[in-house]
């Protein structure tokens, strides 16, 4: 089988940390199923480009942090990838995997998807201008495994995704939802979810999703932990950068490891007791000025209270497995609890206690106490401790 490499140039931003991959990989790749990627190239890398119809340069990159029904608008002029003609004539209709990333790609008609529809298990729409999408086209899409609109426009999904019974993972990351979408009880095979930084205020939609295993809704507009009950599988909840108040609703997640909840208005630790299996818990830039409530989460390995207003280190000595543990940006005012706390932890390496006032009091001795203070580190804050 064969691949059609389009460009062997790629544009990457800061947010989707997308890797291109470089033109050895793609010489391996054409070992595999046939698959199609498409990504725009720069000015400069344009005599690269492998297609009889020029693509425009890509628009500047908009700001994610406005919160305006106009965010990323932009002119609706002869921009539009793909006008006129299909876009992926020169693709078999056997292809797999479809990426089209960073395109301009605003109507999906011109890429004729349907005549994919036996063979596509994969389609990456990254970093485009798509608002729409097309029940018509989707429904007949039936095969997809993966789904990825990373970067666009869109405001609603309505029923365009109700006939993707295999549908495994969705990425509608960085769009304009205000709500999670409604008929993903369609989607029964669905493990895994990013619907990050979006406008979406409620939790709601997810109940019959039994086998989500990760669920990403950082960056939204959530002020409660809700509709997640059902969710009994769920190995990875992601809800950082929201204004949430209180940890709760959390009690049926007994297979929870990953927890994190970072920038958000959190001023106690609770909650926690069913999630005896809980490995890396993140809950930096919060209001917390406790730390207590984790009796129950004796697996935790990474516990993050970073830059919180906490003046003791306490009742965490029974963390037996715990090797990373960040304290940084708090109000330890000397290491009195730390020596009382960690030194019968023998699991731990990693402990970040810059920015509080037993480091910023004695800087030119802060580390050199530590050190005799807990032996068993191997790094204190950024920086390796020398054997």
């Amino acid at each position: 089988m064969s691949s059609i490499d389009v460009s062997d140039n790629g544009v990457t931003n800061e947010e989707s940390l997308e890797q291109v991959q470089s033109p050895e990989v793609k010489q391996e790749a054409k070992k595999q199923k046939p698959s199609a990627r498409v990504v725009l190239p720069t000015d400069d890398d344009a005599h690269h480009l492998k297609l009889d119809k020029a693509i425009p340069s890509p628009p500047p990159a908009r700001d994610d942090g406005q919160d305006t029904d106009e965010e990323g608008e932009e002119d609706e002029g002869d921009g539009e990838v793909g006008a006129g003609g299909d876009f992926l004539a020169e693709f078999p209709d056997e292809t797999g995997e479809l990426e089209l990333i960073h395109c301009r790609l605003k109507n999906l008609d011109e890429l004729r998807l349907p005549r994919f529809a036996a063979h596509l298990r994969r389609l990456c729409l990254r970093q485009n201008a798509i608002s729409k999408l097309d029940p018509e086209t989707f429904h007949q899409l039936t095969k997809l495994e993966e789904l990825d609109f990373y970067d666009n426009k869109i405001k609603h999904v309505e029923d365009a995704f109700t006939k993707m019974s295999l549908l495994t993972s969705l990425d509608l990351s960085f769009n304009l939802l205000r709500s999670v979408p409604e008929h993903l009880e369609h989607l029964p095979l669905l493990s895994t979810i990013y619907f990050v930084q979006n406008r979406i205020s409620k939790i709601s939609g997810l109940e019959s999703l039994v086998n989500l295993r990760s669920l990403e809704l950082g960056g939204n507009k959530i002020r409660t932990i809700e509709g997640l009950e059902t969710l009994v599988n769920l190995e990875e909840l992601w809800l950082g950068k929201n204004k949430i108040t209180r940890l709760e609703g959390l009690g049926t997640l007994k297979k929870l490891k990953i927890l994190s909840i970072q920038s958000n208005r959190i001023t106690k630790l609770e909650g926690l007791e069913e999630l005896e299996d809980l490995d890396q818990l993140y809950l930096s830039h919060n209001g917390i000025k406790q730390i207590e409530g984790l009796e129950k989460n004796a697996k935790l390995t990474t516990l993050d209270i970073q830059y919180n207003f906490i003046e003791k280190i306490e009742n965490v000595s029974h963390l037996q497995e715990l090797e990373e543990f960040w304290m940084s940006g708090n109000k330890i005012p000397d290491l009195t609890s730390i020596y009382k706390e960690l030194r019968n932890i023998k699991a731990l390496r990693t402990l970040y206690l810059e920015a509080n006032p037993c480091q910023k009091n004695d800087m030119a001795n802060y580390r050199r106490k530590v050190m005799l203070t807990l032996p068993q580190l191997t790094q204190i804050d950024a920086t390796y401790v020398r054997a």
